[in-house]
């Protein structure tokens, strides 16, 4: 399945079109990877998004062409969640 379309199936991104241009924006990784929407993705590969100040490590655990919202969080297992950037290590 193409990485935009799982992101959107799997509701770890909202909407399709954003799922594409983070991607290209190079803000996701497949397997430590740079990858572009256009990328197959597969059971038990990792996926690190970067959206705003905050890092989503993710593995995939099931793919599905449709979900319902309730079933979309079986399809991968959060391991790492992160904030990046801020002030935390700015001097005064």
């Amino acid at each position: 399945m193409r990485l935009d379309k799982f992101l959107k199936v799997s509701r770890l991104i909202k909407r399709r079109t954003l799922a594409k241009e983070v991607s290209d924006q190079g803000r996701i990784e497949v397997n430590g990877k740079e990858a572009k929407a256009s990328t197959t993705v597969k059971v038990g590969d990792e996926l690190t998004i970067r959206l705003g100040q905050r890092k989503v490590t993710a593995r995939i655990d099931r793919i599905q062409e449709t979900t319902r919202k309730e079933e979309a969080a079986e399809m991968y297992t959060i391991i790492n969640e992160e904030r990046v950037g801020g002030s935390e290590n700015q001097l005064t």
